[in-house]
């Protein structure tokens, strides 16, 4: 199996918030790889791999970092590949250092960058991107936002035929 996406992180601790990614790949069908890699504790072997992603047959790189999250910029910096940083909440800052670190990239390096703790986006945008070429992808993607709308409509529908009150407590909600 070659591997679309690859799903990167600089520590088991962010493995959490990354299955958000790996949620949506996996409900789209697409092949991926995780791994855990270290722009700074790593910084060889996070060069090679970025470096040599392209020719292993990826397509989108997803790299989720907290603190000074240095990991989608340094893999960036080694591919021509689409990178998605995802900011991971940790500290003092609660990710708002890792998400200025990850979309704060210098002119010619760009990181495509989702919210704090956004892997499930991050997800989705690479579908988007892996679609661009696979209608049959698209198609799916296309569903999925239909989908969407679709629960929303159901929810609005319960809540004029519920109310407010009604609607907070069958949601176990407090009034």
């Amino acid at each position: 199996m070659v591997a679309d996406v690859a799903i990167l992180m600089g520590s088991d601790s962010d493995l959490g918030v990354m299955k958000g990614a790996s949620d949506i790949l996996q409900k789209f069908g697409i092949d991926y790889e995780v791994a855990i890699l270290s722009a700074h504790r790593l910084p060889v072997e996070t060069a090679a791999f970025a470096q040599q992603a392209e020719e292993r047959g990826l397509k989108v790189i997803i790299a989720g970092a907290g603190g000074a999250a240095h990991l989608a910029g340094v893999l960036a910096s080694h591919t021509i590949l689409p990178v998605i940083g995802v900011p991971i909440m940790n500290g003092p800052l609660n990710g708002v250092d890792a998400l200025y670190s990850t979309v704060q990239m210098p002119k010619g390096i760009p990181v495509a960058t989702v919210a704090i703790n956004g892997a499930a986006n991050a997800g989705l945008l690479a579908v988007h991107i892996l679609a661009l070429g696979d209608n049959k992808l698209g198609q799916k993607l296309k569903d999925f936002r239909l989908d969407m709308g679709n629960e929303v409509r159901k929810k609005g529908l319960r809540l004029h035929d519920l109310g407010f009150e009604g609607y907070m407590l069958h949601k176990g909600g407090k009034k």
